[in-house]
């Protein structure tokens, strides 16, 4: 049932007593998002039923090689999937849904509560998925409420991201609303003062028993870059530029790739878009009535050719410097279209995600080594977060006033910054403030809120190709060993039934040592392990995988006493 919501305020019949608060609570559990940059996903559990809040995909780190997502572990809730009423999305970006297709089936496929262009993008990345359910979705707006089960149901309201039709959320619950508002940043006026204040002061005034805060920004002093000013950076430099203009940025940045596409226009010069997922997106929102262009604007890639390059535009996915990027193809000369000129302008209109710094630095590198001119949100005001900066927090906790506090979304250090903020602007003692991680159950109560000892299984899912779940820690580190030590493979013949050396032992590397350079280490290689077989009494039956033991153990440690390095040992016993 979906309602026009002026004011809904839920509070006890009678005041509780601490038995009744015992008795009386909603289980809150993070999945993903805390201790971590993406991979979002959080539920709340009453009774018999659960409300879950966005799944979201986490990106790969350098010590994660081969992996190309991580998402959450949902082991606890499929065991529950019966109980799960509804899965809430606050906005498209892939760290919030990006994991649905992986999991929707696992969690029953419950009705999915989002705007009409967070189902569009969901739709579009499913048709990657045929073999994932089909999604059953129910469309929301802010000021409206939806009765999502016997004890949840939940009012929605709009705020600003860098994705149009994000939505934070009032949870109507037995013990109290509590307040998520998604990731938000204030808008500003022409004056620079934040629009939308009403809103959070309405929020506010339903009497708000927990609010949740992104923590992202919390250590970020100040207010955020309005888009404005962003705006008219990005307007003088393409003003400035002589050749062709090259944008980096988000695929789903849509609102400044809105305003990108309008000063190409202005400016008369055409656009074209290199990478899928951007497509996409521009696709999606024009369809919904978001970004609208004149006629010819946008031009297909393989045109680029027939404008001169002072009337060109290229947005380009592939700013984090992701390997199979557009961006980076371009700088590593692999584009079937774009070659770097030394006239073009390269500007990349966003910050570095932690855990990018490397391939970033890498991305600008050979670019630069190309002679393109480059620009960067450090240098010039080009960029502008999406997530609340200090006083945006602060501002929100005043309006909202809650009795209790929890901080979402990022490391712990950023979480603990956003907890300092509750304490010192909303006067919070520690008790009244869940500062909790992945995995650990969270009671709230009507008169408190409690991070039990309780741990739900909350570590990385890993997604590598066609496989969910099959790589984990132990794949990972043989992975990492072989990157950072290499490997030696060695091959023994031996007699079947006197296991006695009947060739001189084969010995492979790969990454560990050149051979050719390294004869007198081969050598001591193949005496060692004629010394190992030597000492294994002969009138026993050969036992292989004894010997391929002793041989990993002991040629481990000679290598490593020789090298300093642990290459892997791979035994190979052939027995004739």
């Amino acid at each position: 049932m979906v309602t026009k919501h002026k004011k809904i305020s839920i509070k006890p019949t009678h005041k509780p007593t601490l038995k009744t608060m015992d008795k009386e609570f909603v289980r809150f559990v993070a999945l993903g998002g805390l201790e971590e940059i993406g991979r979002n996903m959080m539920f709340f559990e009453y009774k018999n039923e659960i409300l879950i809040i966005d799944v979201g995909l986490q990106f790969p780190e350098e010590e994660q090689p081969g992996i190309d997502y991580i998402i959450p572990n949902v082991s606890y809730l499929e065991s529950k999937k019966d109980n799960i009423k509804g899965i809430i999305i606050t906005h498209g970006h892939y760290d919030h849904i990006g994991a649905l297709p992986y999991l929707l089936d696992k969690l029953g496929n419950p009705p999915i509560y989002a705007t009409r262009l967070t189902e569009e993008i969901i739709k579009k990345r499913q048709e990657d998925f045929p073999n994932s359910p089909k999604p059953i979705f129910q469309i929301v707006k802010g000021g409206e409420t939806h009765e999502i089960s016997d004890y949840f149901s939940a009012t929605f309201f709009d705020v600003i991201h860098n994705i149009p039709e994000g939505i934070g959320i009032i949870i109507h619950t037995p013990i109290g609303n509590i307040v998520h508002p998604g990731e938000f940043k204030f808008d500003y006026d022409i004056n620079g003062k934040p629009k939308g204040l009403e809103t959070w002061k309405w929020v506010g005034a339903q009497g708000v028993h927990t609010l949740m805060l992104d923590s992202t920004g919390a250590e970020v002093p100040g207010f955020a870059l309005s888009e404005r000013i962003v705006e008219a950076e990005l307007e003088k430099l393409f003003r400035a530029a002589t050749g062709r203009i090259l944008v980096g940025t988000f695929a789903s940045l849509l609102d400044r790739i809105g305003e990108i596409i309008k000063i190409a226009e202005k400016l008369g010069r055409k656009v074209t878009i290199s990478g899928f997922s951007m497509q996409s997106n521009i696709q999606i929102t024009q369809n919904l009535g978001y970004l609208k262009f004149q006629r010819g604007t946008i031009i297909p890639l393989d045109a680029i050719n027939k404008y001169r390059d002072d009337k060109l535009l290229i947005l380009c996915t592939g700013a984090q410097g992701e390997p199979n990027a557009s961006l980076m193809k371009i700088a590593n000369g692999e584009h079937k279209n774009i070659k770097v000129k030394k006239s073009d302008t390269i500007i990349l209109s966003s910050s570095i995600v932690p855990g990018n710094e490397r391939s970033v630095q890498n991305l600008k590198d050979n670019l630069s080594r190309q002679g393109a001119n480059i620009f960067h949100y450090k240098m010039l005001d080009i960029h502008s977060s999406g997530h609340a900066p200090q006083e945006e927090l602060k501002t929100v906790m005043r309006l909202i006033k809650p009795k209790f506090f929890i901080p979402i979304h990022g490391y712990y250090f950023m979480r603990s910054q956003n907890a300092k903020l509750a304490e010192q602007e909303l006067k919070l003692k520690p008790e009244e403030i869940a500062l909790t991680d992945n995995g650990l159950v969270v009671e709230l109560h009507r008169g408190g809120v409690r991070v039990t000892d309780e741990q739900l299984p909350a570590h990385y899912v890993m997604v590598d190709g066609l496989g969910i779940g099959d790589v984990g820690e132990v794949v990972l580190r043989d992975r990492l060993a072989l990157a950072q030590e290499g490997m030696v493979v060695i091959i023994t013949t031996l007699g079947k039934q006197n296991g006695r050396i009947l060739k001189n032992p084969d010995i492979i590397s790969r990454g560990f040592i050149y051979l050719k350079e390294n004869q007198e280490l081969l050598d001591e290689i193949r005496r060692k392990i004629r010394g190992i077989l030597s000492r294994i009494p002969q009138y026993q039956p050969l036992d292989a995988d004894y010997v391929k033991t002793l041989i990993r153990d002991q040629i481990g440690q000679f290598l490593y006493n020789k090298t300093k390095r642990r290459p892997m040992i791979l035994p190979v016993i052939i027995e004739i």
